[in-house]
């Protein structure tokens, strides 16, 4: 499974701006900036972004745990806060994550959720993700 999203940005860091779009749609063309990044801009931002898949993936990771174990849940909802911050070494860094969960399951123990939840964190890929490889393949337009 391979999925795609694009950005086209045009002009310099702080007065420039930028658009970004996803294969399926649910993203076209949203703007965004610098203002947008490291002020209050309206519009969204890398890392805005990366903490929506963060939520969203944990929150099925806990689905599927949970059902591992013969739970069903009502309810799950994450909320995935991503701090970064100016290093001296090596400049905007992500250097957090933090998800806070809160779910509903109708029959669990305490136990039986924290091993999900542990699980799902461990096993999410956005979590893996973090410390992926990256490759790349870079051309100049002439």
């Amino acid at each position: 499974m391979k999925r795609t999203a694009s950005a086209v940005w045009h002009g310099g860091l702080k007065e420039g701006k930028g658009t970004v779009s996803t294969e399926s749609g649910v993203l076209s063309e949203n703007q965004y900036s610098f203002g947008t990044r490291f002020e209050s801009g309206r519009g969204t931002n890398p890392e805005e972004l990366i903490a929506a898949a963060h939520a969203s993936c944990f929150s099925m990771a806990l689905s599927a745990e949970l059902g591992k174990a013969g739970l069903t849940p009502e309810s799950i909802h994450t909320t995935s806060t991503l701090t970064m911050e100016r290093l001296e070494t090596t400049g905007w860094t992500v250097t957090k994550m933090h998800l806070d969960v809160e779910a509903k399951i109708p029959g669990a123990a305490a136990e039986a959720f924290d091993a999900a939840a542990n699980g799902a964190k461990a096993g999410c890929p956005i979590s893996r993700l973090l410390k992926a490889e990256i490759t790349m393949t870079a051309k100049l337009a002439v």
